[in-house]
């Protein structure tokens, strides 16, 4: 009797899903816009061909960032994203992550904008717009002068506080042993 009920119940959901248009095939186009392949690799291969440099990215960051996480990275009402390099230890609240303290590559970063921000039109920056961003928020967290510019070589090469001041646990061979993440 109860498989009849969930097997009435699935076609009548089936039904209700095909009157309302429900699950109808998006377009190439849109499927394109999110295929954001190949993935920035932490020695920056997949990194596109581009270049950013701190003022175009404050410029961009102005317009499409700071409502999220603040005019200069301060992080309200979202995560923080400007903060002075310090040690992560297991006393430090998620809070206090930012990029300048937690971040360990500069590609990453990259590869994170690119796929991630920003909310709400995920997917919708240029190479060239992720590029700037990156130059302005390093420049922000003191990791590059705001006269380098950020490209597919400088990038990999950028030195991030986060490698040195995060040591691997000696039991676990992890970094960050009392974190789990999801």
């Amino acid at each position: 009797m109860v498989k009849r009920v969930l097997v009435l119940l699935a076609l009548l959901g089936l039904a209700v899903g095909a009157r309302y248009n429900l699950g109808t095939p998006i377009s190439e186009e849109l499927a394109a816009q999110y295929d954001l392949r190949p993935v920035v690799l932490p020695d920056g291969r997949g990194l596109p061909p581009g270049e950013g440099r701190v003022d175009e990215g404050e410029r961009i960051y102005a317009e499409k960032c700071a409502s999220c996480h603040g005019a200069r990275g301060e992080g309200y009402p979202f995560n923080r994203l400007v903060a002075e390099p310090f040690p992560i230890t297991p006393a430090t609240e998620p809070a206090e992550f930012a990029i300048g303290n937690y971040w360990q590559y500069a590609t990453t970063l990259y590869d994170y904008i690119r796929r991630a921000m920003p909310f709400g039109a995920e997917g919708t920056l240029t190479n060239e717009e992720v590029y700037h961003l990156v130059a302005f928020l390093l420049y922000m967290n003191g990791i590059i002068d705001a006269h380098e510019p950020i490209n597919q070589k400088t990038l990999p090469q950028v030195k991030m506080p986060a490698r040195e001041l995060l040591q691997l646990d000696p039991e676990t061979k992890r970094r960050f042993p009392w974190l789990t993440l999801p």
